[in-house]
């Protein structure tokens, strides 16, 4: 991964989000051993929990849970978080920091939950990490378990990029040749990757359109109501005055426009 997937000049100090499938011991040490004298390498992933886990979770006390956070620093209401690692025996064995989240469920949680679960309330998820109490350097707060869970948990926009691939065509799979649908995942890929560079240099700040699905941006922008006309050697796009997007269209493709050339 570091190898053949990070820049060279992005490699000295690396941070890897794994979900839950990923806990495994084979590769915990694995992202342990990628530290060296030139590379720090810090991890946060997904843990399952087992009893071991739910007996250390009871006995929390209640002053240890501090409100969880938001990933822009605003407090979250009805979720909290907590270290581990001091009650929970299997952190020394992994070898790693271990802080537990909180938070009221939702109706379809409240199915699939365990004993201690039902008796107290809450659903409980699990972090496991290699990061200390130092934090990461240049970073005031970073070793707190607030910060280190919302840093965990913005994971989640990997999701949502899946999502997207698969709106812009990858769940649909057009042959039974290999190197057709190898093409078409290709572009697939490629269309994900510049609604992403999009949003996120053209649309970062319209809340409406920079988190939209596929969808809805092929209504407001993409498949836009205008004529593209020449005149004294220039081509114009004459777009509907009566269009909503107008001014985020523009806005959208002046940004892109002023970026520089790729080098």
């Amino acid at each position: 991964m570091t190898r053949y997937k990070i820049p060279d000049r992005f490699r000295a100090k690396i941070w890897i989000r794994i979900d839950g499938a990923g806990a495994t011991h084979e590769r915990v040490e694995h992202m342990k051993g990628l530290n060296t004298t030139r590379r720090t390498v810090r991890f946060a992933i997904g843990w399952k929990i087992t009893d071991t886990d739910e007996a250390a979770i009871a006995k929390q006390p209640d002053k240890a849970w501090l409100a969880a956070l938001h990933q822009d620093g605003q407090l979250h209401a009805h979720a909290g978080v907590a270290e581990l690692t001091h009650l929970d025996e299997r952190a020394a064995v992994w070898g790693v920091r271990l802080l537990v989240r909180r938070v009221r469920p939702s109706a379809r949680d409240q199915r699939q939950f365990t004993a201690l679960e039902q008796h107290i309330g809450f659903k409980y998820v699990i972090i496991a990490t290699n990061l200390g109490s130092r934090g990461l350097r240049g970073i005031p707060g970073s070793h707190h378990v607030q910060f280190i869970d919302a840093v965990h948990r913005d994971h989640a926009e990997v999701e949502n990029r899946v999502r997207t691939n698969k709106a812009m065509g990858l769940r649909n799979l057009p042959s039974k040749t290999w190197n057709v649908n190898l093409g078409w995942v290709l572009a697939c890929n490629l269309a994900a990757d510049l609604d992403a560079w999009t949003r996120l240099l053209g649309l970062h700040d319209d809340r409406e359109l920079a988190r939209a699905e596929p969808q809805r941006l092929r209504y407001c922008l993409w498949h836009l109501p205008a004529r593209l006309i020449s005149h004294a050697r220039r081509r114009i796009l004459r777009i509907r005055a009566t269009w909503p997007w107008k001014n985020a269209f523009l806005a959208c493709w002046q940004r892109l426009c002023a970026l520089p050339a790729p080098t």
